[in-house]
């Protein structure tokens, strides 16, 4: 029989369901010395390392949400957790959150251009960075979130840091579950998952899990008569397999598989948020099937050999009904009339008609090979572990994009890219004694990229970069571990298409480069049942790429995209994190995120050709204040109950115009009981009904107030409750 997982206490080793990771840098041989003592102790790895080593030992910023904290606080997607990373913010420009903000750094939107990712985003090894809708939480072992460059290990597209989401492997026991939830706003989602051996000698195991989740979307279209134009149709299906195919190799197998058809309905005239006026609901759809195969062999005397394999192949779809209203609508507004020579002769009835869709297919191959040091080949003296990797990715992505104005065709364009990433990397971990470590580590790429389009454009950039880090860790005493880390990130210049004569100037932009200094203190006290963390940061960007978006003063229904490059940036701040387990029933936990990321020198020209200066003026998407709160009580007797909440301070909601959001605060909860094999809980989300902007812009789009400039905002879900039933065998 199945018994669901208690809370208990246990040694800051683990750090909890929500930790950030600041710690001392310790070489796996320090470490391994730690796993022998006699004092049993839970450890949390961090998958998305090299070596996978334990949370503490990682010299770097990391936050790690582990299964139980998932299920405690009952996460369906990934967009229910993001509250609880400090530092951490996302645009919502989508049905569900793809473009991520780490430390101010990311991206907001990508309606034109190339994929180049600040954001690291891969699932079980796969990458789809700028593909993060597709992330279910669903029988997840963990979520990690490492903040700053991680130039050593992903390259280029982890300027700001890495998102990687891991699911639980095969097991050698047979385990299965299934799981229904039920609430409001019409949410409908069943789960299920199956593990175990395939053949009687263990050699092969098997683990499929899947989810098919379905909810309206919390908007009501007042036109169409309908409240799903909105809604959430998503399913996702994982299957793993594990085999051991000889006493030294370990094969794993991962197949992904995420149909999300859902609709996009989101922006009202009137900022009411929730009802809509739209006759052509948009789309926001993403299929994706991924592959990856993992071969790890130990057979050599002095080195583990490490091979990593990927596939992934996705036809996503972004459309959207541009004019947010209707024929009737419109035509019930009165707007200038003009004779033929464009003066204005009076008022006639307002004709307004935009959608926008664009159709993507995304090719992703990867291949890395590394090796790594086993303790008979360490180097200088026996106190440096190595290892050295060589990665190769081909990305390939088609787009045709097409809006209509007024019944006429305004924008088309077929594009097809091609780009090649070729990297070597490696690092030394060294444990000079007496708690002293240090880790180095560095990684050059190179990038080839093609580039052309039906309108005539046509860019092959390529280029060499570098990156890297530099960390010391400092043991204090058994309560105190200290860590300085110095790290390079990069990111790769690109181009931009569709450029009008005035704009000739602004076709290409330059690599961006970004330094990261950062000092962390982790603490225990209380016998190890109080954990506090605490990392200080400053980011030295260059060459920053700005996102620019200006509508055209001439044809309102369009707007002139494109990158370039601001002369600099600097983000800074702290991050602070604890967590008290205050007895074997109840646990406590926190994160706290500052941040402070403002431009050096920057400026540019507004639609009418005036200079906006951006100097000193703080990023988008860039709150200074992250928080969040949480409590689980667990009892003997089965009773469960966790209240958690996070919020933010304002912010701007883009660098191209000083529209800015409102402070907010989520409150969540759930509740219930745990039998041995079954267990049931009353759930609810946003429970004061807080009403929160996620995105927002700030344009003209009414022709019957002249095209005047007017910020508008999309909302976040409002409260949702409902009721699970959770069975597993």
């Amino acid at each position: 029989m199945f018994t669901p997982h208690r809370s208990s206490r246990f040694p800051l080793c683990n750090l909890a369901p929500v930790a950030l990771a600041v710690a001392s840098v310790m070489s796996p041989a320090a470490f391994a010395n730690e796993a022998d003592s006699d004092e049993p102790i839970e450890v949390m790895l961090v998958t998305a390392d090299f070596r996978g080593l334990a949370i503490e030992k990682i010299p770097s910023s990391v936050t790690v949400i582990d299964a139980q904290q998932l299920e405690d606080e009952g996460a369906q997607h990934f967009e229910d957790i993001l509250g609880a990373v400090a530092n951490f913010n996302w645009s919502g420009g989508t049905s569900r959150p793809r473009y991520f903000q780490i430390r101010g750094v990311g991206e907001q939107e990508e309606y034109k251009g190339a994929p180049n990712s600040s954001v690291g985003y891969l699932i079980d090894d796969i990458d789809l960075s700028g593909l993060g809708m597709v992330s279910s939480m669903y029988d997840m072992q963990q979520a990690e979130v490492l903040r700053g460059p991680q130039g050593t290990r992903y390259g280029a597209n982890a300027l700001a840091g890495l998102i990687y989401l891991k699911s639980n492997d095969p097991t050698e026991q047979f385990e299965h579950g299934a799981q229904l939830s039920l609430g409001s706003d019409n949410l409908r989602t069943f789960s299920g998952f199956s593990s175990g051996p395939m053949v009687d000698s263990g050699e092969l195991l098997y683990r499929v899990s899947l989810q098919q989740h379905n909810q309206d979307g919390f908007r009501d279209n007042l036109f169409l008569n309908r409240s799903d134009t909105n809604e959430r149709d998503e399913l996702s299906l994982r299957t793993k397999l594990r085999w051991y195919a000889s006493d030294n190799t370990q094969v794993d197998f991962t197949l992904l598989h995420a149909d999300f058809d859902n609709g996009y309905d989101a922006w009202t005239l009137d900022n009411n948020g929730f009802d809509t006026l739209t006759d052509k609901p948009g789309v926001d759809a993403q299929r994706t099937t991924g592959v990856g195969l993992k071969v790890h062999y130990d057979g050599f005397k002095s080195a583990e050999l490490t091979s990593l394999t990927s596939f992934a192949g996705t036809d996503h779809r972004h459309a959207y009904d541009g004019d947010w209203a209707n024929p009737e609508y419109w035509a019930s507004r009165e707007c200038e009339a003009y004779d033929d020579d464009w003066n204005v002769i009076g008022t006639e009835p307002c004709v307004y008609d935009y959608t926008w869709d664009k159709r993507g297919d995304r090719t992703t191959v990867s291949q890395e090979f590394r090796l790594a040091s086993k303790e008979e080949a360490r180097i200088f003296a026996g106190s440096t572990d190595w290892l050295l990797g060589v990665y190769g990715m081909q990305l390939n992505e088609d787009n045709d994009l097409a809006s209509f104005y007024n019944g006429w065709a305004d924008e088309t364009l077929r594009s097809e890219y091609d780009a090649r990433n070729l990297a070597v990397f490696g690092q030394l971990d060294t444990d000079f004694g007496d708690g002293l470590n240090l880790s180095v580590g560095a990684r050059v790429e190179r990038r080839d990229a093609e580039y052309v389009d039906d309108a005539g454009d046509a860019f092959s950039p390529s280029e060499t970069m570098w990156g890297g880090h530099i960390a010391l860790g400092k043991q204090l005493n058994d309560s105190h571990n200290l860590y300085g880390r110095i790290a390079r990130g990069y990111k790769a210049g690109g181009f931009n298409m569709s450029l009008p004569p005035e704009f000739a100037d602004k076709k290409e932009f330059d690599t961006e480069v970004l330094y990261n200094y950062e000092i962390g203190l982790k603490s225990s006290f209380l016998d190890g049942n109080l954990g506090t963390n605490v990392a200080v940061f400053f980011m030295d960007r260059q060459d920053q790429q700005v996102s620019a978006s200006q509508q055209d003063p001439e044809r309102p229904q369009r707007f002139i995209l494109f990158t370039e490059n601001a002369g600099s940036s600097t983000n800074y701040g702290a991050e602070l994190d604890a967590n008290w387990y205050a007895t074997d029933s109840l646990h406590f936990y926190g994160s706290l995120g500052y941040l402070k990321a403002e431009y050096g020198d920057y400026s540019y020209q507004d639609k009418y050709g005036n200079t906006v200066d951006l100097s000193g003026r703080e990023l988008a998407h860039a709150p200074n204040w992250t928080w969040s709160v949480g409590a689980t009580w667990r009892g003997d007797s089965g009773f469960f109950a966790n209240l958690n909440a996070n919020g933010k301070s304002k912010f701007y909601y883009s660098d191209s115009n000083d529209s800015v959001s409102q402070a907010y605060s989520v409150l969540n909860a759930r509740a219930g009981y745990e039998g041995d094999s079954w267990s049931v809980y009353l759930w609810g989300r946003n429970l004061l009904d807080e009403q929160y902007g996620v995105r927002g812009f700030y344009f003209g789009n009414e022709p019957d107030n002249g095209w005047a400039d007017k910020q508008y905002i999309r909302y976040g879900d409002p409260r949702s409750v409902g009721l699970t039933v959770d069975v597993r065998l």
